[in-house]
């Protein structure tokens, strides 16, 4: 069987390489560390967690422990060393940073994963080959895979908006309307008055903000500057960006408001809300906390929290297959938050499916993509999903799956279709 090349020794690299090699397939892994060490690492192991030590929720309550629940069906090495890594945290999956890379990376040994120390500055031209470089991807590789996605498809920042349920928004405030009346009801608008504008101004001015590292000081992007950041810039200002009010008229009053927050749909299942132009540093409870104050948002449940800091990611939507295999070059896969998914879990799921298909590659056998009943063929097909028009950055949350119905049904769905997505897959193919 021909050999896998996989670019990135991060949660989906290794991934990969585990799925590839469980399944009887030869691999050979580029990890540059320790020869170089991006601004954010500092462990010579594989699968180093940078920022928390923590793999989020693990109840099926939640859309992180659903995906945690679907990846073990799998035979994840991250959830399965994770488990064996953790230290006590409540519902939540937290391990010891130190034994999990170090487990992770002997794991891979053991398994005859062939681990090549060495930065790649150019695309290797064996095939199949999986690019896991992650979101501090160096900047020469960064232009040779630009070259191979093509033009402007690559992003070297990461300016999310937070996303709220559409069922948390209250209607009897908020009215759908487009300004002017173009485009319909596409948009949900949440007025404000004088009086709320300025007292809302006043706490996104003084709300706690997360600190920029220093790999993350960049200039900010005219069409990304934080909210908050636009505030400090004068009171009025956010009138004249994400908040003006021109173009709609309150049906409650008949009038114009005197500010506007705009809510632009996320996704076709009419679920997920993005908040227009409201890219944030503040913290996670802050945001919680001063978003609520924008009328009709009082009792918002947030899908995705805003940020902005340094990140690659590639266009996903327009460049890749819901395979993960670029549509220029289907031999050549992509895995990790370069595709634009976020979190950990979420990373190495992607990495789980790139090395599943590309074994499949190897063998003569066609690519699979998990059921969009699933929270993992849920995400996959969001960030591969061609209809989108202003990608960005995803989590998983039960606003992504695709049927209706309540929590405990989607959940109960899911975990029925991925097992036997998964009998299907060892039916086709013996070992994987």
């Amino acid at each position: 069987m021909a050999e896998v090349f996989i670019i990135g020794g991060g949660l989906a690299g290794c991934e990969a390489a585990y799925q590839v090699a469980r399944g009887g397939g030869k691999v050979i892994l580029y990890e540059m560390k320790p020869v170089r060490f991006s601004p954010a690492h500092s462990s010579p192991f594989l699968c180093e967690l940078v920022c928390s030590n923590s793999l989020k929720s693990n109840s099926l309550e939640n859309a992180s422990g659903l995906l945690k629940e679907e990846m073990r069906r799998l035979d994840s090495i991250v959830v399965k060393t994770a488990e064996l890594t953790s230290v006590p945290a409540g519902k939540t999956l937290a391990v010891d940073r130190d034994a999990f890379s170090r487990a992770v990376t002997e794991t891979l040994k053991k398994m005859g994963v062939r681990i090549v120390r060495e930065e790649v500055v150019d695309i290797p031209s064996h095939r199949p080959l999986i690019i896991a470089t992650g979101p501090l991807t160096s900047e020469r590789l960064a232009g040779r895979i630009q070259s191979i996605v093509g033009g402007r498809s690559l992003y070297f920042y990461d300016a999310v908006s937070p996303i709220v349920y559409r069922d948390s928004i209250n209607m009897e405030v908020a009215f759908r309307a487009s300004r002017y009346g173009k485009g319909g009801d596409d948009y949900i608008n949440c007025p404000m008055d004088r009086d709320e504008y300025h007292r809302f101004i006043d706490e996104l001015k003084r709300a706690d903000k997360v600190p920029l590292r220093s790999f993350e000081r960049i200039p900010f992007f005219e069409g990304c500057v934080p909210i908050e950041t636009l505030a400090e810039r004068g009171e009025r200002t956010p009138l004249f960006g994400p908040m003006k009010p021109v173009g709609l008229i309150d049906p409650r009053t008949g009038k114009r408001p005197y500010a506007v927050v705009q809510l632009r749909r996320e996704n076709r299942e009419d679920t997920l809300y993005n908040m227009v132009g409201f890219q944030t540093r503040l913290t996670y409870p802050e945001q919680k906390r001063v978003f609520r104050m924008i009328p009709g948002l009082e009792n918002a449940e947030f899908a995705r929290f805003g940020k902005i800091h340094r990140n690659t990611y590639i266009d996903s939507p327009r460049i890749l297959k819901t395979t993960l295999q670029l549509k220029r070059d289907p031999s050549i896969l992509f895995a990790g938050q370069l595709t634009g998914v976020e979190g950990y879990c979420e990373s190495a799921m992607s990495g789980l499916v790139a090395g599943i298909n590309a074994l499949r590659l190897c063998a003569g056998l066609r690519p699979v993509f998990p059921p969009p009943t699933t929270i993992t063929g849920a995400l996959l097909r969001y960030v591969t999903d061609p209809g989108i028009k202003h990608f960005q950055p995803m989590n998983v949350n039960f606003g992504l799956l695709q049927e209706g119905g309540s929590k405990e049904k989607k959940v109960k769905r899911a975990l029925h279709d991925i097992e036997r997505w998964r009998k299907e897959i060892l039916a086709t193919f013996q070992g994987i």
